[in-house]
């Protein structure tokens, strides 16, 4: 029997969108398993602590055996060395990801030769849809419940406790 082919799909996931889901899905048909690594970023400040994405993101894939999430502080080249796994997924969007995605990729590839990724446009119902976009619907009090898993709207409707209402 072949060896399981296995892929890194690594994001912050601040918020786990539609758009993440549907590229962990289209990944499954490709790959035996999916680890999602939950990723910190310097750049980014976010919304939730990676604590709270990881289980996030349990509760939402707790009935997908294929389906594996994970946490890392460092390099992604150096968590897919440690867990001997050589390919990363990536989504695009049309919105400008190529010159950084390519940019990305190209870095990981000299940092870890044996790494290779691989990129999945998203498709026309969610290719709008980003974190940061929901982000900020949400906390203007908007509606997002076409943007993101039910899961992930139950977990951040309960843990927010809504949004501030003004005394005026």
């Amino acid at each position: 029997m072949g060896q399981m082919k296995k892929a890194i799909y690594a994001g912050t996931f601040d918020l786990f969108t539609n758009g993440h889901l549907e590229i962990v899905n289209r990944s499954l048909e490709i790959f035996d398993e999916m680890i999602l690594v939950v990723a910190s970023s310097e750049a980014k400040k976010t919304m939730f602590s990676m604590e709270h994405r990881v289980s996030m993101l349990n509760n939402l894939f707790e009935n997908s055996p294929k389906v594996c999430v994970d946490s890392w502080n460092g390099l992604i080249v150096d968590y897919a060395r440690e867990k001997k796994v050589t390919t990363v997924v990536r989504g695009l969007r049309p919105t400008g990801d190529f010159e950084n995605e390519f940019q990305m990729a190209s870095m990981n590839r000299q940092l870890f030769p044996q790494m290779e990724t691989i990129f999945l446009m998203t498709s026309n119902e969610v290719y709008y849809i980003s974190s940061g976009l929901v982000k900020e619907i949400w906390s203007r009090g908007g509606d997002i419940s076409k943007f993101v898993p039910g899961v992930i709207l139950n977990y951040i409707s309960k843990s927010s406790g809504g949004n501030d209402e003004s005394k005026c």
